[in-house]
């Protein structure tokens, strides 16, 4: 989805290039100004001014254009953070600084309709939902383990336990692409988007 025109709103107006790198027709604007491009753009990227709440920001965005989901950059992200911005309407929070590719991979996951929480915050999350008995989401297949291979079912539960990818790696002596290639395995399988979906498919079937 990196062909799509994105708008970077910061307070000075300006494009990273990171930012370019990941969306080459992205257009950049001043929080106070108006958005250059002729359309609504179908995301918006909102930096946040050292010291400004991220509801201000996003409120200010909100009504310049209206629903357009938001992501919200940060330059020293916090959990605490991203849980305010999430409560004010955020789609998703991540590094200011974060590579181009993953840049791309929380707009498609935006774009898609689902949430880009961030490692630390979904770790805490999938904690909570291994603990906590909830239930599956609506379509989620009824016998989930036996859609999948004996290591993704391995990778699958490790990470419905909020285990990083390095810490998965580690416990099945595996490298961590190769256990990215498992979860994009184990997410097209399962019908699922993210990390916290997986969870919710692993530990709602299991507690039934």
């Amino acid at each position: 989805m990196s062909d799509k025109v994105h708008c970077f709103i910061s307070q000075k107006g300006e494009l990273l290039p990171r930012w370019q790198e990941a969306f080459p027709q992205a257009v950049a604007c001043g929080l106070e100004s108006k958005v250059s491009h002729g359309s609504t753009p179908p995301l918006a990227w909102a930096h946040l001014p050292t010291g400004v709440a991220g509801a201000q920001v996003l409120d200010a965005i909100r009504k310049r254009l209206g629903d357009v989901p938001i992501v919200v950059l940060s330059d020293q992200p916090t959990d605490e953070e991203a849980l305010s911005c999430f409560a004010a309407g955020a789609r998703g929070y991540c590094n200011t600084h974060a590579t181009a590719e993953l840049l791309r991979r929380v707009a498609d996951v935006v774009l898609q309709g689902g949430l880009w929480i961030g490692e630390s915050l979904m770790q805490r999350l999938l904690q909570g939902t291994a603990r906590i008995p909830m239930p599956a989401p609506v379509g989620a297949p009824s016998d989930w383990a036996a859609l999948l291979t004996e290591r993704e079912r391995e990778v699958a539960l490790a990470v419905a336990e909020g285990a990083s990818n390095k810490e998965v790696a580690r416990r099945l002596s595996i490298t961590e692409r190769t256990v990215k290639a498992h979860a994009g395995a184990i997410f097209e399988k399962l019908g699922v988007r993210d990390r916290l979906q997986l969870s919710l498919v692993v530990h709602g079937r299991q507690r039934r």
